[in-house]
């Protein structure tokens, strides 16, 4: 696998990088060198085109893109699994304070993460170390504290012992002869009316 990334840049720089690569290497021009720094902490750094710094963010993808190449216009080949993109801004603009960029790539996938993703579940995390501490007890051979949910959110934990005692006692089983096969019908005998096939035929 190839080690890729993406990099998004304002229009003005876009116009620029492809003026500079469209360029044979022979023309002038103050746009020859391309760089890019990063800080110490790897998620803010700068690029430099020319003389000019702009800066820049490095921010996880909402999603992994699968990035392909072709030899022959038909056959598709994988080269990289991306999911961060540098982010390049103008000298004015504020720098992101997150991780996570809430869009993706194309326009189906703005505001990903509100819009196309399951959110993530609200526990409570009372629940979270009682089921923690099941677990724990269960792995080392003990039982688990039966765990109900009030309809108020609230975590009721009760003992099997407490559970046993407020279940109500079963059903009487209602009386059944001890005929031992159905009423009204003959007993069937194994040699007569069996359904293995004559192979004498």
């Amino acid at each position: 696998m190839e080690e890729q990334f993406i990099l998004r840049v304002p229009p003005s720089v876009a116009e620029r990088i492809d003026r500079l690569l469209s360029e044979n290497a022979s023309s002038s021009s103050d746009d020859k060198s391309l760089d890019l720094s990063f800080s110490e902490d790897g998620r803010s750094g700068t690029f430099m085109i020319g003389n000019e710094r702009f800066p820049t963010s490095l921010l996880d993808l909402p999603s992994i893109v699968e990035s392909y190449k072709t030899y022959d216009d038909s056959v598709l080949i994988k080269t990289a699994d991306i999911g961060q993109v540098i982010m390049v801004r103008e000298e004015g603009d504020a720098a992101p304070d997150v991780v996570e960029y809430k869009h993706g790539l194309t326009p189906p996938m703005r505001d990903a993460r509100r819009r196309r993703f399951r959110r993530e579940p609200d526990l409570h995390p009372e629940l979270v170390q009682r089921v923690e501490k099941d677990l724990v007890n269960i792995m080392a051979g003990g039982t688990a504290e039966n765990v109900d949910i009030a309809e108020d959110g609230g975590i009721n934990a009760r003992s099997n012992a407490t559970k046993k005692a407020m279940a109500p006692p079963p059903a009487a089983k209602p009386d059944v002869p001890d005929g031992g096969g159905n009423v009204g019908e003959p007993p069937r005998s194994d040699g007569s009316d069996s359904d293995e096939s004559d192979d004498s035929m």
